[in-house]
């Protein structure tokens, strides 16, 4: 049986290796199960304990994709056998996949993430907490939790709010898909590659002096890195910031009448970024403009605890399972979403998908 993720050293000129974990589910474009997940966590915790490793780097097998996301099949199986229920797989694979990237955020060695192909949802949320983020002129980076009943979870509610201007709020109503310039400038890369330059870069690593000065190796992969950075390509995201920032101002009803209103010479992007919203779950969208309200005031680990709670409503009462159905199983594209529109949308449906499952008891991830 091939491994779903695959782990190997690289010796070094200075003695120090390079801890490197390559998701390996090519066919799924390395889209993260409980399994990966549960890897990943115990291989980097002995990466992080190990002297002798330097640096660590994470890509995903093939050329079309980093990671597209988490096994949302599987969560749909478990949470349409379950209705209603708050105690299924759901829970069980937030909290793990959670728990990883938070420890990515806190890793302290230097923690490259190959951001090349797709990288979208649970694939950012590994990257998120990367110290060097790279993107590549084959980068198409987004998430597109909207389309599935979801909200740009995985720590999103932090870094979606700490990027210029609206654009976290764009990024997360409309699903679009950032190339390698719209990364850097939101913030989800720093630094752009050529996609054929891996090899190259593995080879001039393996030329550095690392050595125990965690600090110092940051410099010097940040050093490296910064001599084969490639020159910005265009980006849709810092060229309309303006515009982006005055379309998503204001209420959200606000905000829809404006996207609807945009006449049909507007920029492709633009377009499309209309139609993925207007075609989106309506609570997905409420949800995604209350994490930009209390994004800023979270710290990374509330964000993370609150993102768990909505995560699992979403799957239990929310609009996931239709989401998923029309999108990946039957594939008709055609979600019958709980409301039509945000605008009927009552609050205290908005309030139950907010509210924690653990009220009275510890939150499981308390100890963040």
């Amino acid at each position: 049986m091939t491994q779903k993720v695959v782990f190997q050293t690289l010796g070094t000129a200075s003695g120090k290796q390079i801890g490197v974990a390559t998701l390996n589910v090519e066919a799924a474009l390395n889209a993260l199960d409980l399994d990966m997940v549960r890897a990943l966590t115990a291989q980097l915790k002995a990466w992080q304990a190990d002297s002798n490793i330097a640096m660590v780097l994470l890509d995903g097998a093939g050329d079309k994709a980093f990671c597209a996301g988490g096994d949302v099949r599987a969560l749909y199986q478990a949470s349409k056998e379950a209705p209603g229920s708050t105690e299924t797989l759901a829970k069980i694979f937030f909290e793990e996949e959670y728990r990883l990237d938070y420890f990515i955020h806190e890793f302290g060695k230097p923690f490259m993430v190959w951001g090349d192909g797709i990288v979208m949802g649970g694939g950012l949320g590994l990257m998120a907490g990367a110290s060097h983020r790279i993107a590549t002129e084959r980068s198409r980076i987004a998430m597109p939790e909207i389309t599935i009943g979801l909200y740009p979870d995985v720590g999103g509610t932090f870094f979606l709010a700490h990027m210029p201007e609206k654009t976290g709020v764009f990024l997360g109503l409309t699903a679009f898909q950032m190339n390698g310039a719209d990364a850097l400038y939101a913030g989800t890369a720093n630094f752009l590659l050529e996609s054929d330059d891996k090899e190259p870069l593995l080879d001039a690593l393996a030329e550095v002096a690392w050595d125990d000065n965690s600090e110092a190796n940051h410099q010097r992969l940040s050093d490296v890195l910064g001599t084969r950075a490639v020159p910005e390509q265009e980006s849709f995201l810092k060229d309309n910031a303006e515009f982006i920032s005055a379309l998503c101002s204001g209420s959200l009803e606000t905000v829809i009448e404006r996207f609807k209103a945009l006449p049909d010479d507007s920029h492709k992007s633009l377009l499309r970024a209309r139609d993925t919203l207007l075609a989106g779950s309506p609570l997905s969208a409420h949800l995604v403009w209350h994490q930009a309200i209390i994004g800023e005031e979270l710290s990374l680990n509330d964000c993370f605890r609150w993102e768990l709670g909505v995560s699992i409503n979403c799957c239990a009462h929310g609009d996931f399972v239709e989401g998923v159905r029309a999108l990946l199983i039957d594939k008709d594209r055609n979600p019958n979403w709980q409301y039509a529109d945000v605008a009927s949308v009552p609050a205290e449906v908005i309030g139950r998908l907010l509210s924690s499952p653990w009220q009275g008891e510890q939150h499981p991830l308390q100890d963040l």
